[in-house]
């Protein structure tokens, strides 16, 4: 006998489990159902908007509000908070980006979705670490420490994928720390490029 999915309990059961964002693997796993009667289910309550597609085979509640943090994590795994997303959170870099930027072992995407956009750039498995689990609302989310998300952005800008930022505030930022992470890239010019930002950090701002 097919499974019968109630709409209502299915919302409930998603919540109550912290399934927020969910693939439809995860959604026949929590409900024991066959792989076509959850596509079935997931098809027509994307059509009643209860479900809203974030990408192909990611899925979310459509009343739910998880951080974008969050959804990033989820979207593409694994994958922390790096970057400039990072930068501008912890003041490093003064300017509001709107781009989830994440850091990831797979190949660099970009997700354009119906709650923002989420960039992944690529880096060698032994240069993944550096990040940390936080909570919020309830859910955890990997991000990275201040000194990884700033050896992971001066990693892009050593290959020349970015623009080095010339208003990077590097007061809060452990030197040592930072040259550990460095390390792990293996990239000589990272070690001038750190140099350069601190040489800079030292002279005279100027005002506008």
């Amino acid at each position: 006998m097919v499974k019968k999915l109630n709409r209502l309990e299915a919302e409930e059961k998603l919540k109550s489990l912290g399934l927020v964002i969910f693939t439809p693997r995860e959604f026949r796993d929590v409900f024991d159902v066959r792989k076509n009667t959850a596509s079935v289910f997931i098809k027509r309550n994307l059509k009643s908007g209860l479900f809203l597609k974030l990408r192909n085979g990611f899925y979310m509640l459509k009343d739910s509000n998880p951080s974008l943090h969050f959804i990033a994590n989820k979207l593409y795994q694994p994958s922390y908070i790096s970057l400039e997303k990072a930068l501008s959170h912890y003041g490093i870099i003064p300017e509001t980006i709107y781009t989830i930027t994440s850091i990831t072992t797979k190949p660099t995407r970009e997700f354009k979705t119906p709650k923002g956009i989420f960039s992944y750039q690529r880096i060698k498995k032994e240069s993944f670490s550096g990040y940390a689990p936080k909570k919020t609302e309830g859910l955890t989310i990997l991000f990275a420490e201040p000194e990884k998300a700033l050896a992971d952005y001066l990693y892009f800008v050593d290959l020349k994928k970015i623009s080095l930022n010339e208003r990077l505030d590097l007061k809060n930022i452990k030197k040592t720390k930072l040259l550990a992470f460095v390390k792990l890239f293996k990239r000589s010019g990272l070690f001038k490029l750190v140099e350069q930002i601190y040489v800079e950090q030292r002279k005279p701002r100027k005002i506008y």
